[in-house]
């Protein structure tokens, strides 16, 4: 079974965070192309690898070169 995303709230605007770019968001390329390309991604002071998907609220996040983007929405955690 794999393993169920991470939790983790909200992003707190005083610790360090990698941006999330909506796919609503017409900036989404221009932020992917002003940062950047890291290897890990960051949310609350805490690293991600590249590749790796947290839950925020309900939405589901992937963390691709340094930016969070949407990975779907959160589970619910019903089988």
């Amino acid at each position: 079974m794999p393993n169920k995303p991470r939790e983790l709230g909200a992003q707190n605007p005083e610790l360090k965070n990698s941006p999330i770019a909506w796919e609503s968001d017409e900036d989404t390329e221009t932020l992917r192309e002003s940062l950047p390309s890291e290897p890990v991604c960051f949310f609350n002071d805490r690293e991600y690898a590249n590749g790796a998907i947290v839950v925020s609220g309900s939405a589901r996040l992937r963390c691709e070169r340094g930016v969070w983007v949407p990975a779907g929405p959160a589970p619910t955690g019903r089988v």
